[in-house]
């Protein structure tokens, strides 16, 4: 913001009562919705109480039967279930395992295990203990033996891994950032340092160990670059060496294989990612943390040595529009996760034959989950497909047989009333955007069955599509679901990413009236009986389509939703607001992007006129999504369908009609207060 010349600077005693007003006008709105949610409440007490006991049965049919996942190190398998950590052997099976210790044991009963990692020579195990309201995370250091015994326990970590038996690199979190990383040593001259800070508050660092433990990498990522450093495991103490210093545009990590450095990037033309070799890195990526950049990858490698961008060679190239959902190394393979046009399917890449094969996967699977294969050697790769609506199914495939094989069926019943349908709909500019469309196959008239909508379309992430317990029970009932892959996620590669973030934005609002659209054009449903349901940033699409075109939907469900990007934008106090401006924009410095945020902010382009109904859940201190914005959207779009009531019933409306209509736009907005 521009300050003319000779304006005064507010007075600390000024701002100070400001802040005092806004606090107090803020839990004056909680109470009201409080309120408001306590009269509304008791009318859906029947229906409430009949969806909990479906889905509680739902639970224990589904949930309580699925297994933890499995690390085996040797000939130990080391698995956690309910908070307590169990150790078995290989060859005795797991109903000998024994309890190595409980989260109640270490003090923490309301905290869930977050992370896991056990040192090479298994005499540590450090673990992260989350709580459900909190963003830190604590990590525990136990020493194993015949009685575990805590080593050590650092608060605020959010990433870490083993460098050496007794040398563990970790980094710290402060208010949503990651911009610290320590050593600390359990033996002999026990001691803790900084090892690296990043400097730019746009990076989030993270920590991996490349699968044969060979490096540890301390990855340094924006929204649209990346740097890498290699501290060698052989040598711990020595400081990190850089692999390629950032460049715009280019995001890569980093594995290893016999003294090569496998290059995962988007590095060279088409900016999708690549596959590259050096001689000295590759490393298993975890897309839940970087899921924003594994779009259309390349393989390249280089040499350990020269291992900066000019000496990558290209290994293997992913085809346009094709995204990179997981990826993994062997000794001899690589296996890569990848989804095309909803569907998804695996390549092994084989260094030995230097082959491809590309194997396809059941057309309703839509997640991938990936199990931790510690051991560099083992010939076997083992995962879980699932979506909405079908739960984890554990699948294996064999390098040496070379095929893919369906674990023993799990004791749950076998989805098969299910249809899944996957169709294009035609934007604005006709650009095609994938649906993915889930419906009980023995449902007729599909066009008055309720049609529930999901879309996000942000930040370059797909949409949520693993099981869930609540859409399988709306799909036993009648309801079709949809899930509308629109631009600014990361379905189809980094430039759907691209065409759906800062100045197109709009596209992906475009994208979704198109889908809406399409589906009651082909019979899916139709406007009055379609519910739009959206969480965090994908309530930007949700709350810009209820202003453009509130006779598309009958109801909205909101998740936490950021629906002020405007006011966001502009407080750079906030946590994430400088890391973000990559997404969004940056509204500060940039007239143009300031007046682009303003004509599609939700809360911005509310104006009086017969609103869908709206449901809104938000948590009361949540450091993402500020409640405060919540409730002057609430506020205000209460105030903008009494507006429309009101000039209606000047027109001519009878009594009867806009009771109706206050009731629908009124008592139908609700903001329920989570608190543990």
């Amino acid at each position: 913001m521009f300050r003319q010349e000779g304006t005064k600077v507010p007075s600390k005693r000024k701002q100070n009562t400001s802040i005092v007003t806004s606090d107090l006008l803020h839990k004056n709105l909680l109470k009201s919705e409080q309120k408001n949610w306590n009269d509304i409440s008791p009318t859906y007490k029947a229906m409430t109480k009949r969806i909990k006991e479906k889905l509680e049965e739902l639970h224990n049919i589904y949930t309580l039967n699925s297994e933890s996942p499995r690390m085996r190190l040797g000939e130990n398998v080391y698995f956690e279930e309910n908070g307590c950590i169990f150790l078995a052997k290989a060859d005795d099976g797991e109903g000998n395992a024994e309890i190595l210790f409980s989260v109640e044991d270490l003090g923490f009963s309301d905290a869930f295990i977050q992370r896991i990692r056990i040192s090479p020579d298994q005499r540590y195990m450090a673990i992260s203990l989350k709580s459900e309201n909190s963003e830190e995370a604590t990590c525990i250091i136990m020493k194993l033996g015949n009685l575990a015994v805590v080593e050590k326990v650092i608060p605020s970590v959010f990433s870490f891994e083993w460098a050496a038996n007794d040398v563990l690199y970790y980094t710290t979190q402060k208010n949503l950032k990651c911009q610290n990383v320590f050593m600390t040593t359990l033996t002999y001259q026990k001691h803790t340092k900084l090892v690296y800070t990043e400097q730019d508050a746009r990076f989030f660092v993270d920590l991996y160990c490349t699968k044969d433990r060979r490096f540890l990498t301390i990855n340094s990522n924006s929204k649209t670059s990346s740097e890498v450093w290699l501290v060698d495991c052989r040598h711990p103490f020595e400081p990190p060496n850089l692999v390629q210093a950032r460049t715009t545009g280019v995001i890569y990590h980093i594995e290893h294989r016999n003294d090569q450095l496998y290059i995962l990037t988007t590095y060279g033309e088409p900016a999708e990612y690549k596959a590259i070799l050096t001689d000295n890195y590759i490393h298993r990526i975890n897309l839940d943390a970087y899921c924003r950049s594994y779009r259309n990858s390349k393989l390249m490698k280089a040499p350990i040595a020269s291992s900066g961008k000019e000496n990558w060679q290209l290994v293997y190239a992913l085809e346009k529009k094709t995204k990179l959902v997981d990826f993994e190394m062997f000794s001899n393979d690589c296996i890569m996760f990848l989804k095309n046009a909803g569907h998804l399917y695996l390549n092994v890449i084989s260094f030995v034959s230097h082959s491809v094969q590309s194997i396809k996967l059941p057309t309703w699977a839509c997640e991938f989950e990936l199990e931790s294969h510690p051991e560099f050697t083992t010939s076997t790769c083992y995962f879980q497909l699932s979506s909405p609506v079908h739960p984890p199914k554990r699948f294996a495939y064999s390098f040496k047989e070379n095929n893919l094989i369906e674990q023993a069926v799990q004791e749950v019943p076998i989805i098969t009333n299910c249809h899944t349908t996957r169709l294009l709909a035609k934007s604005k500019d006709e650009t095609l955007v994938p649906i993915t469309v889930f419906h009980n196959k023995n449902s007729k008239e599909l066009h008055r069955r309720p049609l529930l909508v999901h879309v996000y379309g942000a930040y370059g992430i797909d949409l949520n599509m693993s099981f869930k317990e609540e859409k399988l029970m709306l799909i036993e009932e009648g309801w079709i679901l949809a899930y509308c892959h629109v631009r600014g996620g990361g379905e189809q590669g980094l430039g759907w990413h691209r065409d759906g973030c800062q100045h197109n934005k709009l596209k992906g609002l475009h994208d979704l009236r198109a889908c809406i659209r399409l589906l009651h054009q082909l019979g899916f449903s139709q406007a009055k009986h379609t519910a739009l349901a959206a969480a965090s940033a994908g309530g930007v699409l949700a709350g810009a389509l209820s202003n453009t075109d509130p006779a598309l939907i009958r109801a909205m469900v909101l998740q936490a939703p950021f629906i002020d990007v405007l006011n966001t934008m502009m407080k750079t106090h906030l946590p994430l607001t400088i890391e973000e401006q990559e997404e969004w924009g940056n509204p500060l410095e940039d007239e143009k992007c300031m007046k682009y945020i303003k004509s599609y902010c939700p809360y911005q382009n509310i104006k009086p006129q017969c609103y869908p109904s709206v449901f809104i859940t938000a948590y009361e201190n949540d450091e993402r999504i500020p409640l405060t914005g919540i409730l002057q959207y609430v506020q205000k779009l209460r105030k903008a369908a009494l507006d429309h009531a009101s000039r209606t019933s000047k027109k001519g409306m009878d009594i009867t009609e806009k009771w109706n209509l206050l009731n629908q736009n009124l008592k139908s907005h609700v903001i329920e207060d989570h608190r543990d």
